[in-house]
């Protein structure tokens, strides 16, 4: 049976062409499917549990996915909701939803899949064995899962299909792999299931798979031998090479891709053009495996930040800019560790160029010399007095400090008074880990309700 699924954009959040989505809508869409996040942007949102995303963009987007669901009477579903997927990002998708719904005088059925975990019951299920690391893994210990601030699991298809089978008209859930969201109904289906996960991957950022990337709609049809890729904008146009190449996209291996309960092998996937805007992809394969295990992702608390910027302009200090740094953070380490009795590793002190190595630091191999530098100190410690305490020791001098200690002393430019600026908590991730589950909603908790 033949299942067609229109992703209207890579993430909910990033926009997406309303005159391509239009004509998504007049190809009798059967579900209509949109990430709502990801890791890409750092530990931040999964450590506090919030979005990335304006919310007013959020609403007028999301508000615009609604409207269009109940003209082609098909469900809506996001995954990742709020970027995180966290609980309280889940909450804040569902008060969106909402306020759409009363905007447009919608009745709209909603189920809400969650997939934040209890800490002390993932540190239980450490010491029993049931979560285990995947490559490159951190050492973890119970105290690695009690003092994060947020842990999620990835649901997969069949958590997505248990969402779908409640009839709800929008789906909001938590933390999702990327495919599943619009591998789960083509899999309910009986549609071929490595072209389901293979089709899944290839649409999960919209037009990314096909020229002209950031037009955004598109629409993967699923059938019982494969699958077909047909973008929507105007200039959009699906390639065996734009297809294939996504397979790339945030995978180590192009051909082998995990996913909850098996993997897609895509080895002898057959990559053909039908016409100049449309591919079909047959030959791909899924292989189940044995246990049932989904992937957790966790984030804590690393420390608390203050950072400090200073701008040279002198063109013998912009030239000897690496020196002059590393000259500051040797002196302010040795005044830190002597006027507050800290140990050398309990507190970090680093000042990036920007300009110059702000974005590789000591792997930049790129040393042209710009007409100035700015200098961004950055402290990190247990505790934000003590990070702000450190950046006012820093703060004179990138104010004043010379190059050499026989020339006049310099004055630079704070471009902000006061110069320390507080960023409060920083965090890191904790997990790279796969969680076994005896039942694939274990791990997942399924609401449904009414909104009118």
């Amino acid at each position: 049976m033949m299942t067609r699924v229109l992703i209207p954009s890579g993430a909910l959040g990033l926009n997406y062409d309303p005159v391509a989505l239009e004509r998504g809508l007049e190809m009798q869409p059967d579900i209509i499917a949109i990430d709502g996040g990801s890791t890409d942007s750092g530990p931040a949102y999964l450590g506090q549990g919030v979005s990335k995303y304006s919310r007013a963009s959020t609403l007028v987007e999301w508000q615009g996915l609604m409207e269009a669901r109940a003209r082609a009477g098909v469900p809506l579903v996001i995954g990742t909701a709020g970027t995180c997927g966290a609980d309280s990002a889940v909450d804040w998708m569902l008060d969106i939803t909402r306020e759409a719904a009363a905007n447009l005088g919608q009745k709209v059925k909603i189920a809400v899949l969650r997939c934040s975990q209890i800490q002390a019951d993932m540190a239980d299920a450490y010491a029993d064995g049931r979560i285990t690391p995947l490559g490159n893994a951190p050492d973890v210990n119970a105290e690695s899962f009690l003092s994060a601030t947020n842990i999620v699991a990835l649901a997969g298809a069949e958590q997505v299909a248990a969402a779908i089978e409640t009839g709800a008209d929008v789906i909001i859930a938590g933390r999702t792999t990327d495919t599943a969201i619009i591998a789960a109904l083509p899999l309910m289906r009986g549609c071929h299931a490595g072209a389901a996960w293979h089709g899944a991957k290839i649409g999960e950022c919209g037009a990314l798979c096909a020229t002209n990337p950031q037009s955004g709609v598109i629409v993967v049809d699923f059938d019982d031998d494969g699958f077909t890729v047909t973008p929507l904008a105007d200039g959009a146009h699906a390639k065996p090479e734009t297809v294939f190449a996504h397979m790339l996209y945030e995978n180590s291996d192009p051909f082998i891709l995990y996913e909850p309960g098996g993997h897609l092998d895509v080895t002898e996937a057959d990559y053909t053009a039908l016409d100049e805007r449309r591919v079909r992809v047959t030959g791909s394969r899924w292989v189940p495996s044995d246990l049932y295990t989904v992937k957790l992702e966790g984030a804590g608390v690393a420390g608390y930040q203050s950072v400090i910027l200073a701008v040279l302009r002198d063109s013998r200090y912009v030239a000897g800019a690496q020196e002059w740094a590393a000259d500051i953070v040797t002196r302010c380490r040795a005044k830190v560790e002597s006027r507050l009795g800290l140990s050398p590793e309990s507190f970090h002190i680093e000042i990036r160029l920007i300009g110059q190595t702000a974005s590789f630091g000591a792997l930049e191999t790129r040393h042209d010399m710009p007409l100035e530098t700015g200098a961004m100190g950055i402290v990190t410690a247990e505790t934000p007095e003590l990070a702000q305490e450190i950046a006012k020791m820093l703060n004179p001098y990138l104010l004043h400090h010379p190059l050499t200690q026989e020339e006049e002393q310099p004055t630079f430019a704070f471009p902000f008074s006061p110069a320390e600026m507080q960023r409060g908590a920083v965090y890191e991730f904790r997990l790279n880990h796969v969680l076994q589950l005896r039942d694939p909603m274990d791990a997942f908790r399924l609401e449904v309700l009414e909104v009118a």
